[in-house]
């Protein structure tokens, strides 16, 4: 079986009351205050780059770029 990469989280937007849910690695780490800000600059963010975001509903946003 083959498996394709089709896609790479290119940010993370996280609460910062979440902090212990993310750890570092390649894409950067947005911390903000509360989920207004959140929700808005994830928006933001995806409009600006075309791409998808994901909520992991532990305070946790990803950005995900599709090829």
């Amino acid at each position: 079986m083959e498996v394709h990469v089709t896609g790479y989280i290119i940010a993370i937007v996280a609460l910062r009351r979440a902090k212990d849910n993310v750890s570092s690695g390649t894409a950067p780490i947005i911390y903000v205050e509360n989920e207004e800000e959140q929700q808005k600059l994830s928006m933001y963010l995806s409009r600006i780059f075309k791409a998808a975001v994901h909520d992991l509903e532990n305070g946790v946003f990803i950005l995900v770029k599709q090829y």
